[in-house]
């Protein structure tokens, strides 16, 4: 067995690109050399060993379950070596890497619980940071990417892709609907239809993320919702 897109899709979204253990929160892609020969540092350790002699082996999983989701905690290469030595066995048990998991995607979830939102602009203010970030990734190491393009069939250049587009773009893309949902009384009656194209963009984008429907079938993301909110 080994890990499945999906699973890797669902952790590396949850954990927002970023070191779950406690306290540390690294961010875990890095490009090097002006934007090329980028490189991904995140590690899905196992939360139960993968193999006998393990750290937190358990005989009795399935490979399925080993390799599953809820079998994996997305570390940093310092974090995931020290849960894993022999010597520490006892100290980082399962239930306690089970909590950190837990903790940090719990985290991530809720980051915007203590913003509030009274005027359009303050709304569309943080829609646009969002809005930025997923564009920034895009632009850089998108499929249409000069990165992309002077490089074609990279497989370092795709890798720090797909990794930005789980721990960026998707999270980003939660919080904007978090905010949509909270605050979508804000828009005139006149916009109400463009917000709904986004919010259909993202639930489909989130869909094909937990392997629901094929990518095929993702909403596309509807310019005029940019320009609603950045006032071009």
């Amino acid at each position: 067995m080994a890990i499945s897109d999906k699973s890797i899709k669902i952790l590396w979204s949850n954990a927002a690109g970023r070191c779950s253990f406690s306290s540390c929160g690294e961010k875990l892609t890095v490009a090097e050399a002006a934007g090329y020969a980028p490189y991904t540092l995140g590690e899905m350790a196992h939360i139960k060993g993968n193999k006998p002699g393990s750290n937190r082996y358990d005989e009795n999983q399935t490979d399925k379950e080993r390799d599953s989701y809820e079998n994996l905690i997305l570390l940093c290469p310092t974090h995931h070596t020290l849960i894993d030595k022999a010597e520490n066995e006892e100290h980082y048990t399962v239930e306690m890497l089970h909590e950190m998991k837990v903790e940090h995607e719990t985290t991530v979830a809720n980051r915007l619980d203590r913003v509030k939102i009274e005027e359009v602009d303050q709304l569309k203010d943080q829609l646009s940071i969002l809005l930025a970030e997923n564009h920034q990734a895009w632009e850089q190491y998108g499929p249409l990417s000069d990165n992309a393009k002077k490089h074609p069939n990279n497989d370092a250049i795709y890798a720090l892709w797909t990794s930005s587009r789980l721990s960026i773009i998707v999270p980003n893309n939660r919080e904007a609907m978090k905010l949509l949902i909270e605050n979508r009384e804000l828009f005139l009656r006149s916009e109400q239809r463009i917000v709904s194209k986004f919010i259909s963009h993202v639930d489909s984008y989130e869909k094909w993320v937990r392997d629901e429907i094929p990518y095929q079938a993702v909403v596309g993301f509807p310019k005029e919702f940019e320009e609603l909110i950045l006032g071009r």
